[in-house]
């Protein structure tokens, strides 16, 4: 079958360009920047013939920095199950403006064929110095709670990292914010690739182990997304891969061990796929300082909510004890209730919750109480205090609550007590009486028997312990007949083969959103493969594609089906190639296309 699929290959490459219209436009990445930004400059071209000719713009008040090239392929499935290759080729240009004001960059023309065509121009706002400092916003504090800030990492505001003396055109960088922290302080810990190469994909990311933290994600990119960098005066794309929020949790000098990512550059016919590794990074974790009473580390707020401060004796009153903010919320501990006595406390109910907002991890943690009031009065539930130590002052800070008073009336039918609701309704009725009729007699009549034999004696016994080995014995007959009868039959080994064949799809759609993508579609065409052997009682491997098509045809395979099958083929080959073949929607087309080739084969 790999015979099979390098024929396919073969031949799309060989295919014709679809002649679509000529697409030409070129875009900026934003359309404010600074003098001391860099900006990027795309100008995509599409469908055009050979011999085509980009004059680029050349304007007078921006200065390019660098200039790359590259190739996008896209394949689809036109009329008859025929491939379409479409390419696009993309100049990426970074570039800096000279002055402030109000700039346009001229059109860019292709020429072609004695034909010209031209650009939209772009018209940009400089200003003078470096935009990206207005970016540096602090995120609204958290659960929308006034009085906490929480800024995150600007990008722009990393120190570059250090750029290693091989594979400088494309490295992977592990960075922390902060070089020293207090035992329980959040540390962001960011992995980024830094690249000069055009990007595939990015598999088997393999992050540290981070024994001694606790750690959530706070950012984890669903795709690739570049930002423009400039290291050392060289222009690069940086990519993120994650942002975790990581607490240590005990003091030291503690290095976390590099991360490793395989990189696949380039695109469907010249990719390389390469495997990097982080460098690892250092972080200094200083115990608490003297003078608290507590371990927990951010920035916090208790607060108490009370259903009612007026209830009637037997309503329960709901009490909901909150603390929100800044940190690892698994480090909280709220206060004990201590409510009274006359109010029966049941176990609480809790409920934990986080979110990230820019890089930091902010959490709530909720105790909700019942209460139920023993007896009538005023009650008070004391004043609660959460101490924490906040990292940004470096002092320990306290949260409290006031008290809250409740005032517990009688209840509807004037009881003062819980239990005293029938006497305080019925003062008169008789204590401790039984109620005329509450009795009934007991039984004093019996009907005795003299003992039988024992049960193994008795006429049934025998018959009914042997009736279950009896019943197992003619099953296991009837299975071993239709073993036998099924090994005879030439038809019924290749239901099996075949049924078996469609069971590898199974095993291929456990793969749709794990696994490699080479692994995927080797396992759908294993299937396909399998099936087809069994349905034609012939091997097929090693077959090239004419001689393939050429067995269907002698098997009586209508030319539909048989050009679904030879689609399938096809899909698989490229899958192994074409970019974003490894998404779920492109898998999930694969089985629906193999599971249809095994349905519609002939009976």
């Amino acid at each position: 079958m790999r015979r099979t699929g390098s024929a396919l290959l073969t031949l799309l490459v060989a295919m014709p360009a679809f002649a679509a219209d000529v697409q030409f436009y070129m875009s900026v990445d934003r359309q404010k920047v600074g003098t001391e930004d860099t900006f990027v400059l795309e100008i995509v071209l599409g469908g055009a013939p050979q011999g085509a000719v980009v004059q680029f713009p050349a304007p007078a008040d921006f200065e390019v920095l660098s200039r790359a090239v590259s190739d996008q392929m896209s394949f689809s499935a036109g009329a008859g199950g025929a491939g379409i290759i479409t390419t696009m080729k993309k100049h990426t240009l970074t570039m800096r403006a000279l002055r402030a004001g109000k700039l346009t960059i001229p059109a860019a023309v292709l020429s072609t064929e004695g034909r010209e065509y031209r650009t939209s121009p772009v018209t940009m706002e400089v200003v003078e110095g470096r935009l990206g400092g207005e970016r540096r916003r602090r995120p609204t504090s958290p659960f929308d709670l006034p009085g906490f800030g929480f800024p995150g990492v600007d990008p722009e505001a990393l120190a570059e990292p250090e750029v290693p003396t091989s594979d400088s055109d494309l490295f992977l960088r592990a960075t922390l914010d902060k070089a020293e922290v207090v035992v329980g302080e959040q540390l962001t810990y960011t992995l980024h690739i830094y690249a000069r190469l055009d990007l595939s994909s990015v598999d088997n990311v393999k992050p540290p182990k981070l024994d001694g933290f606790y750690s959530a994600d706070v950012r984890v990119p669903t795709t690739l997304m570049p930002e423009q960098r400039v290291i050392n005066g060289i222009p690069y794309r940086q990519y993120l891969l994650r942002a975790r929020a990581i607490f240590p949790l005990k003091p030291g000098t503690v290095t976390i061990e590099p991360a490793e990512a395989d990189i696949t550059t380039g695109n469907l016919f010249a990719s390389r796929r390469v495997a990097r590794k982080s460098n690892p990074v250092t972080v200094k974790v200083t115990p608490l300082p003297p003078g608290g009473k507590t371990g927990l580390v951010g920035q916090w707020r208790l607060s108490r909510e009370v259903s009612a401060t007026t209830v009637a004796l037997g309503d329960p009153v709901q009490v909901k004890l909150k603390v929100q903010g800044k940190g690892n919320v698994q480090a909280v501990q709220l206060p004990p209730l201590n409510a009274p006595a006359g109010l029966r406390t049941y176990d609480p109910e809790a409920k934990d919750s986080t979110e990230a907002k820019g890089n930091a991890l902010i959490g709530q943690r909720t105790v909700e109480y019942t209460l139920l009031p023993q007896q009538t009065g005023t009650f008070v539930l004391p004043a609660l205090r959460l101490e924490y130590f906040d990292p940004s002052t470096k002092t320990y800070e306290t949260s409290s609550v006031e008290p809250v008073t409740v005032t517990v009336e009688p209840s509807s039918a004037g009881a003062t007590t819980m239990g005293s609701a029938s006497a305080i309704a019925n003062p008169d009725a008789p204590k401790n009486q039984l109620v005329a009729g509450g009795l009934r007699p007991l039984r004093h009549t019996a009907t005795l028997q003299s003992p039988g034999g024992p049960l193994w004696g008795r006429p049934w016994f025998l018959p009914l312990t042997l009736f279950p080995l009896t019943l197992s014995v003619l099953a296991l007959g009837v299975t071993f007949a239709r073993q036998a009868a099924a090994k005879k039959s030439p038809e019924a080994l290749q239901r099996l083969q075949a049924k078996a064949a469609q069971q590898r799809l199974v095993v291929a759609q456990g793969l749709l959103a794990r696994g490699s993508t080479v692994d995927f579609y080797a396992e759908v065409e294993h299937a396909l493969v399998s099936f087809l052997e069994a349905k034609l009682g012939a091997p097929l491997k090693g077959l090239t594609r004419p001689e393939l098509v050429a067995r269907l045809d002698a098997a009586g395979v209508p030319s539909s089906e048989r050009d679904r099958i030879a689609a399938v083929f096809e899909l698989c080959d490229l899958g192994r190639y074409a970019p974003g073949m490894g998404e779920p929607s492109a898998r999930r087309r694969a089985i629906d296309e193999a599971a249809a080739a095994l349905e519609g084969w002939p009976t």
